[in-house]
């Protein structure tokens, strides 16, 4: 995606970000427990279209906002874009919630076949082959040690992997066979 903005390489990636991207947390709606109240889709979509015709070439949700419904509204908003000209797309995963109860906090789960059950949910609901930046939202509190999640990151469903909400001093991620790029945390 071209763009006259002011980027900046993330990390030591190869990615080029605007300085200023979309989030889209806010565009999950409401009626559950982190949500910012009813939102009207076809606005967030003209929303997310317009940003981009201006040069913004991120988009950063994740799964948990409105219960996977932002990312359906991401997918809407890009579904007719040319993939050469669409925005990066950030998700995040490892807050698990429960669908009897929309109300109650996700939990913080980033077991092995949490984090590859929510890539594959997340995939279907953006509508890509790729997830462009795939973070884990916040720490485990499963006791799961980070290094097996980490191991879980798959490069066949995402470009990029990164930590998002950590303190970089809690992370030994020395064993792992692909250790995170602590330029992106």
């Amino acid at each position: 995606m071209h763009t006259t903005l002011t980027t900046r390489r993330l990390g030591s990636t190869d990615m080029e970000i605007t300085t200023v991207g979309f989030g889209a947390w806010a565009i999950g709606g409401g009626g559950w427990a982190f949500g910012w109240g009813p939102q009207d889709d076809a606005q967030s979509i003209a929303t997310i279209r317009y940003a981009a015709e201006r040069g913004i070439n991120w988009i950063d949700t994740a799964a948990v906002y409105g219960l996977g419904h932002s990312e359906e509204v991401v997918r809407q908003a890009l579904a007719e874009v040319p993939a050469a000209e669409r925005p990066y797309i950030f998700t995040k995963c490892g807050l698990v919630w429960d669908e009897a109860d929309r109300m109650a906090s996700p939990r913080q789960v980033l077991r092995p076949e949490s984090i590859r059950r929510e890539c594959e949910a997340s995939l279907r609901r953006l509508g890509v082959e790729r997830i462009d930046l795939f973070q884990f939202h916040w720490p485990d509190e499963t006791g799961t040690r980070v290094e097996d999640s980490w191991a879980e990151m798959r490069p066949s469903t995402t470009s990029r992997v990164a930590l998002c909400f950590w303190i970089a001093p809690r992370i030994n991620v020395t064993s792992a066979s692909n250790p995170p790029d602590s330029s992106v945390l």
